[in-house]
């Protein structure tokens, strides 16, 4: 998988406990975490961030509570 021939396949991941799995996110996230080699975001990120900032600025956008996001997305 993915070109390494060691890394387990997801028919393998599929077999394990969920508590196996969960342990092994977590392990898989403190990698991460633990990494000073950050991925670079792709350029068009920054005009996505920019266009939010200005619709804050703006008074276009307005927040709501999770509370209330949840009942939007019940209907």
């Amino acid at each position: 998988m993915f070109g390494y021939p060691d890394i387990i396949s997801p028919t393998e991941i599929r077999k394990m406990s969920t508590p196996d799995r969960l342990r092994a996110m977590e392990a898989l996230w403190d990698s991460l975490c633990n990494e000073s080699d950050e991925p670079q975001s792709p350029e068009w990120h920054l005009g996505v961030l920019a266009n939010r900032k200005r619709r804050i600025e703006s008074g276009e956008t307005k927040f709501v509570s999770v509370e209330e996001a949840r009942k939007r997305l019940q209907g």
